[in-house]
């Protein structure tokens, strides 16, 4: 069976299914799934160096803010 955002098991009711895969350089970005929709990925060029942190609403799940946090410039 397929699962939410790609895992190996299905979360239970009541929870949100997420994945976060950390970039590797600059030869792979990081990417944010939440309840099988993308949030953040080079694809949608929202991605940058640094933390990458989506605020989403914890009741509603919907998406609040996207941003990322240079740590190494600043």
């Amino acid at each position: 069976p397929q699962h939410k955002c790609g895992n190996q098991k299905s979360c239970p009711q009541n929870y949100f299914a997420f994945k976060i895969i950390s970039g590797a350089a600059n030869v792979v970005g990081p990417s944010i799934c939440f309840e099988d929709s993308v949030l953040m990925s080079s694809v949608k060029n929202n991605i940058g160096r640094g933390l990458n942190i989506a605020l989403v609403n914890g009741t509603t799940g919907q998406l609040l803010k996207t941003d990322a946090f240079d740590m190494y410039s600043g």
